[in-house]
């Protein structure tokens, strides 16, 4: 009887070891136990903090942002006030995170590349200047920064009763760039635009300009590969930015109209200083206007000019405006152009010099009042600090994260340039800096993620961003602190990732692709 054997191996079952000891399920296994602990950790971090907050006698409720916030915010983005509620108080200060942030962004990129290329220079002057604002910045913390560049601007700037004009014709400070910004203790006070009829036509002029620009430098570049010619590309962009936009507003401001401005209580053919001295010496006008328009605005500018006193009535339109007019609630009136005379009602009379009714954008321009600067927009001094401290402080890192960059690239690829007959700024500009992005860009996002969380810095100054309004007043009067906390750290989370992804999307675009 012949006897087989068998050649097949052995194959053993599966055995719970394995899971330890054979290097094909050890990994899954260790990641597995890994999600266990973590999830558990977590668990018992929820549930032992739900029941603290039961035994508080507290619930885990966001209800409170719909609650009234109580509390002024002193730089403003959008129309709020304390009656408004805590969640329009965090949107408030979201949007002046997202401001400081944006502008730090955009400043310490353009003197930290300024820096970084200047740093390189062959001046001895120049390398050694640049060198003590780098090392200086870097090495000075934040905070001090901060503070120092706040305590400047309130100490060493003028009150704004310092620009008032004595009677001998002089004054302790002058407003700047033809008597338009103020610089005070209290904030910087600059030109505010007030937009028109014709400002959405302007709007879409100068959007049509960018993108005009965009598809010249575009073509340009292409030519530029195809046939070696180079464009004009910077006198070019430089006139579609500014032609366009400046031809279509003289052409609107030509052809606007003039508004009609309607008073009570005097008698007909009568202009604006025959009426205003008609009051008397005690007499007050009482222009109702619809804020924010330049119909307001020129009506503003023809009462300062006048002899009596005045004040203007918010309204929401022309029915609205002669209805309180008829109340008695204002004695002047400011109409849309077009608004025909004959048709005010009785008791009313349009006035002989009204003004016109504005370009497609007026600009309300900061005028002395009383104790301060009436009109115009009021830049605090608080975010000109936090501004001007994270810009200088990032852009000392940017300056050095510029200069590796370049010092990476080849000494060949500058001596290539040379050779073709390529000055030194365009060999810069077309060779070395599109080059040295490769190397920039990754640690430049972590320089933008830096700038975003330091200004919660603003604190420290009294600037009103997302940590002052929700992590801070917030908290303390509806006493929500992990509710708040957690809207917090989400909100720095989601803006962290949202600039870093747009960064990356950015960097896989100039990033060296291989064949």
């Amino acid at each position: 009887m012949a006897t087989t054997t068998s050649t097949d191996p052995h194959r053993s079952g599966f055995r719970l070891s394995q899971l330890i000891y054979d290097t094909r399920y050890r990994s899954i296994t260790i990641q597995v136990i890994a999600l266990i602990l973590l999830v558990a950790a977590f668990w018992w971090l929820i549930s032992n903090t739900v029941q603290n907050l039961a035994l508080l006698g507290k619930d885990f409720d966001f209800g409170f942002l719909g609650a009234r916030a109580g509390y002024d915010i002193n730089q403003m983005l959008i129309e709020y006030d304390n009656s408004m509620s805590h969640g329009r108080a965090a949107i408030v200060g979201i949007l002046n995170t997202l401001l400081v942030a944006f502008l730090g962004c955009i400043t310490a990129t353009v003197l930290g590349v300024i820096a970084g290329v200047l740093r390189l220079s062959k001046n001895w002057i120049v390398a050694r200047l640049m060198a003590v604002y780098v090392e200086g910045f870097r090495n000075v913390p934040l905070l001090l920064w901060i503070v120092l560049i706040f305590a400047v601007m309130t100490e060493a700037t003028p009150q704004p009763r310092d620009f008032r004009v004595l009677d001998d014709g002089t004054s302790g400070a002058s407003m700047l760039l033809g008597d338009t910004i103020a610089i005070t203790n209290r904030g910087v006070f600059i030109p505010a635009p007030v937009w028109g009829s014709g400002a959405l036509a302007l709007l879409i002029v100068f959007l049509a300009s960018l993108v005009a620009i965009f598809g010249y430098r575009r073509w340009a570049a292409a030519r530029q590969e195809r046939t070696g010619q180079i464009a004009p590309t910077f006198t070019v962009s430089l006139a579609l930015f500014f032609v366009p936009t400046i031809l279509v507003f003289l052409v609107m401001a030509f052809v606007s109209d003039r508004q009609t401005l309607i008073a009570y209580g005097g008698a007909a053919d009568q202009d604006f200083a025959t009426f205003a001295e008609t009051l008397g010496p005690d007499g007050r006008v009482s222009a109702c206007v619809v804020p924010g328009t330049t119909e307001a605005l020129l009506t503003r500018r023809l009462l300062r000019g006048g002899p009596a006193a005045f004040d203007l009535v918010p309204v929401s339109g022309p029915e609205d405006a002669i209805a309180r007019a008829e109340a008695g609630e204002c004695n002047l009136v400011s109409l849309p152009p077009g608004t025909d005379p004959a048709t005010v009602p009785a008791g009313g009379f349009a006035l002989t010099d009204s003004p016109r009714a504005g370009n497609p954008v007026e600009f309300d321009v900061p005028v002395l009042g009383g104790f301060n600067f009436e009109g115009g927009l009021q830049v605090r001094n608080s975010l000109i600090a936090l501004w001007l401290a994270l810009s200088l402080y990032t852009g000392a890192f940017i300056a050095e994260i510029v200069r590796g960059g370049i010092l990476a690239i080849s000494r060949g690829q500058s001596e290539a340039s040379f050779a073709l007959g390529l000055r030194p700024n365009r060999t810069m500009r077309l060779v070395i800096l599109p080059q040295a992005l490769r190397v920039i860009i990754p640690p430049l996002i972590s320089q933008y993620l830096n700038l975003t969380k330091n200004s919660s810095l603003a604190i420290a100054v009294g600037y009103m961003d997302v940590r002052a309004t929700l992590g801070g007043i917030t908290i303390n009067q509806t006493g929500r602190e992990l509710e708040g906390m957690l809207l917090l750290g989400s909100f720095y989370l989601a803006l962290s990732l949202l600039i870093s992804g747009v960064l990356n999307v950015y960097n896989n675009r100039v990033k060296l692709r291989e064949r």
